[in-house]
């Protein structure tokens, strides 16, 4: 099977899957991601590995405006008008609560980990500098730090240039203050 192949096969599941989605909300579990439901849709249905299906995703979405534009309308229905999410964490017991991001820290940075070995500091900057954006906006309009994100992805994927610029002029000044030991960053040109 050729790569055309595979990109039409790809773009043709999430079409189906984000207009399924559409139709019947429960095809996500209950307070499961959409962009992770069509991600492992990719992943299952294709046979491939979560990396390949996330750069599949990416890739198509970035190309065919059409389809992001459905896929951040599911993520904003499902998400943002369909669902109160975080009642059950706010439900278990203080300990629950701590050992539970105990975890969710202990399983971040052990990604951080692994991507910085495998793929270089510039990834693991840029996936902080995403977070961080992602959950600003999610402060800033009041809603979940995963459609936030999505958010965001689905702006870098319009402005891909700028953004791409944006960030890695913001991580090659970072880089330069660090190496001078500067702490301050006033003259960030944003």
């Amino acid at each position: 099977m050729g790569t055309n192949d595979k990109h039409d096969i790809a773009k043709n599941l999430i079409e189906q899957e984000i207009n399924a989605v559409m139709m019947m909300p429960t095809r996500v579990r209950e307070n499961g991601c959409v962009a992770c439901h069509i991600l492992f849709t990719l992943v299952n249905r294709m046979g491939i590995s979560e990396a390949s299906a996330s750069d599949q995703l990416s890739e198509i979405l970035t190309h065919d405006q059409n389809l992001n534009e459905k896929f951040i309308d599911v993520v904003e229905k499902i998400h943002m008008k369909q669902r109160m999410m975080g009642v059950s964490f706010s439900l278990k017991s203080r300990d629950s609560k701590n050992r539970y991001i105990n975890s969710q820290m202990k399983d971040g940075l052990y990604e951080l980990n692994v991507d910085l070995v495998n793929y270089g500091k510039d990834i693991v900057m840029r996936k902080l500098l995403i977070t961080y954006l992602s959950l600003q906006l999610a402060q800033s309009i009041g809603i979940d730090h995963h459609p936030a994100k999505e958010e965001l992805y689905y702006y870098m994927r319009t402005k891909d240039n700028e953004t791409h610029t944006m960030l890695t002029e913001f991580m090659d000044h970072l880089y330069e203050k660090v190496c001078k030991g500067e702490e301050s960053g006033s003259d960030i040109a944003i």
